[in-house]
């Protein structure tokens, strides 16, 4: 330990330069500024977090941030502990606290290379190049998957439907079905990953007996390079051809990499012919894949190709139901749902993470969770993030404006006030998204090409005739451009 480190104030300011480097500004005020020193004894770092959510986010979230800024200040012997105060009474003024298990950081587990997944049932024993070890037994590998990630909080919607419904089949008849492979396509933040580890889940559910395992491309690639600097690659394509399912996550890292692309080729041939499954998820179609050699394009195309796209309002509100629930909140206003619905629109990710920073704002400040508080989270949270403009959006924004409810859009009625804030909606959405004419007026009640034209039109119309309704407009345009 350097000299200059002395107290816990010095050690954990050490720390926290570290970890400042490595993540973004909103992340660290919301997750390390609340945090305190509070000891430092016999290499023992202890801090005190604001609550037991916090301490959880970090650990799931950071901790391998953690560790190594722990053991760059304070060496291997370095250990960190948590406090997190309780409070006895109502308005919390006198308060007690629970010290959480210490984490030990260690140089060994920093340096171990990123195993093949072999484990007991009961336990993750980590070996550095398992191939070298006589008779390793399917029963021994251990699955990988996580099982926060199922299909019981898989929500449904038409953006995912398909690629659900088959995984689920997969589940239920794992090699025997024509979804082989499951190619499983999207943009980021989208589910993938999550569909993956469910169909993983739900197949060893049903059948306890196969060996399934979850592992990403990038651990997959870092394994074939172990196997052969140490001359094993035969060994390698052997334990992959050991498995029952295989789940292969972004696919896209093993592009322009031949002779990985060489070994997945054998791997993939022994499935097929032993029917054996394998799902792979990937952020491009197989079509639009590029530096992959042609056979193994063709192969990918062998079964289903099925995309996840942006949910919906209502299967956003369906997310963030679920979201909420999971993270222990039942009773919130239905204005709050529909406000982060309406506002946060290109992928669940971005769902999660505001709502996340919604709920350690009301953990820190003992906040209730109301529609000014997600305001002001989701304005900050938007700063830091590239947005995307939804129909759904705009038609909430030109309905709040004219305190008329948001179904009036999809209606058939021609009074004159619900056409033009029809219209409206219509004249936005074609300014600030990059949808074409038809899909606009499929999300505006299933009008068709020319009637959006002439929506758009009218308002041109009126902007150049109307006063009043030029300045209603500028102001919802205003309300838009600051969103």
């Amino acid at each position: 330990m350097k000299e200059k480190v002395i107290d816990c104030h010095t050690v954990w300011n050490e720390c926290l330069k570290i970890i400042k480097e490595n993540i973004s500004p909103q992340s660290f005020d919301t997750w390390f500024s609340p945090i305190k020193p509070i000891e430092l004894k016999n290499y023992v770092l202890t801090v005190e977090v604001p609550s037991m959510f916090f301490h959880e986010f970090i650990e799931g979230n950071y901790w391998e941030l953690l560790k190594t800024a722990i053991k760059k200040v304070l060496g291997i012997n370095g250990k960190l502990e948590y406090k997190i105060p309780i409070s006895t009474s109502e308005s919390g003024s006198h308060k007690s606290s629970m010290t959480l298990p210490t984490s030990t950081i260690s140089t060994a587990e920093s340096q171990a290379k990123k195993p093949i997944f072999v484990a007991g049932e009961q336990e993750v024993r980590q070996i550095p190049n398992p191939f070298v070890l006589p008779g390793i037994k399917k029963l021994n590998i251990k699955s990988q998957l996580n099982k926060n990630l199922n299909f019981d909080n898989f929500i449904e919607g038409d953006c995912n439907r398909l690629a659900r419904a088959a995984g689920y089949a997969i589940a239920k008849n794992p090699g025997k079905t024509a979804f082989n492979p499951l190619f499983i396509y999207s943009n980021v933040g989208l589910g993938k990953t999550h569909l993956a580890h469910a169909i993983g889940l739900e197949t060893k559910a049903q059948f306890p007996e196969l060996t399934v395992l979850y592992v990403n491309a990038e651990t997959f690639i870092q394994q074939y390079v172990d196997a052969a600097i140490s001359k094993n690659i035969n060994d390698f394509v052997h334990f992959y051809q050991m498995l029952d399912v295989l789940i292969i996550d972004d696919i896209e890292f093993l592009s322009t990499k031949p002779k990985m692309q060489e070994a997945f080729f054998h791997i993939f041939n022994f499935y097929h012919q032993k029917n054996k499954q394998i799902v792979i998820t990937s952020d491009k179609s197989p079509a639009e894949m590029v530096g992959f050699e042609q056979r193994l394009l063709s192969r990918f195309k062998w079964g289903l190709a099925a995309d996840l796209q942006v949910p919906d309002k209502d299967t956003r509100i369906k997310i963030i139901r679920s979201k909420l629930y999971n993270n222990g909140i039942e009773d919130i206003d239905e204005e709050v749902i529909e406000y982060l619905a309406y506002r946060i629109v290109t992928n669940v990710r971005e769902i999660e993470g505001a709502i996340i920073s919604i709920l350690a704002q009301s953990s820190l400040n003992k906040k209730q969770i109301t529609v000014e508080l997600a305001k002001q989270m989701i304005d900050k949270f938007v700063l830091n993030t590239v947005h995307e403009m939804s129909v759904d959006y705009i038609q909430k924004v030109v309905c709040d404006y004219y305190n008329m409810p948001v179904n009036l859009i999809f209606s058939v009625s021609r009074k004159r006030d619900i056409v033009h804030i029809r219209h409206s909606s219509m004249y936005f959405s074609k300014k600030y998204t990059d949808l074409s004419l038809s899909q606009i007026g499929a999300k505006c009640g299933n009008k068709d090409h020319a009637t959006v034209l002439h929506a758009c039109r009218s308002i041109e119309n009126l902007i150049a005739t109307d006063k009043k309704i030029k300045e209603d407009l500028n102001n919802i345009d205003k309300i838009l451009k600051n969103s």
